[in-house]
């Protein structure tokens, strides 16, 4: 083998050591520091304005007719936000507006779960015709629990009740 041949492999050689390394290092970096959970609602809150403005110059007989996403009016008495109250995310709140709200720790989830105990794609909350809230365990490994009782199919949620993801509790509320 020339020289040259010999001083490539040995460069491309070390270039994979180094690639190694610092996959290695990212994934202890990960483990320890867990991933970053962004404010999702902070652009959110900066567009409602522009939307209130254009509420406020629409014509009268259009300014009452919003359409909320569930097909139809929300009825009395009928939850309007998800509330964290137990885990690392307490106190955060979601606007129930019709849409689907995915809850597990992949980054593209509706609430981001920084909990050992929740699976990427851990569970799903929705609205049925009825406008009533269903949550549906997506297969995950421990298990979503409503009231103390663990899923096995979608299950209409009840205001107020606890839903439990590893050691994340989320309740609908008014």
């Amino acid at each position: 083998m020339s020289e040259l041949t010999l001083t490539v492999m040995r460069l491309g050689f070390l270039a994979v050591l180094w690639l190694f390394v610092i996959v290695a290092v990212q994934v202890i970096r990960s483990d320890l520091f867990g991933t970053r959970v962004t404010q999702r609602g902070s652009r959110r809150q900066e567009a409602r304005p522009q939307q209130n403005a254009r509420q406020a110059a629409a014509p009268p007989q259009q300014r009452g007719q919003q359409n909320t996403g569930g097909g139809g009016r929300q009825r009395r008495g009928a939850p309007t936000k998800l509330v964290v109250s137990e885990g690392t995310l307490t106190g955060t709140t979601v606007a129930l507006q019709g849409q689907t709200i995915t809850l597990g720790r992949a980054h593209d989830s509706t609430i981001v779960l920084d909990d050992d105990y929740a699976s990427s794609r851990h569970a799903r909350i929705y609205p049925d015709r009825d406008g009533q809230w269903i949550v549906e365990d997506l297969g995950s490994t421990n298990g979503t629990y409503l009231d103390r009782a663990r899923l096995t199919t979608a299950t209409p949620i009840p205001l107020g009740a606890p839903i439990r993801i590893g050691k994340t509790v989320i309740e609908l509320r008014k």
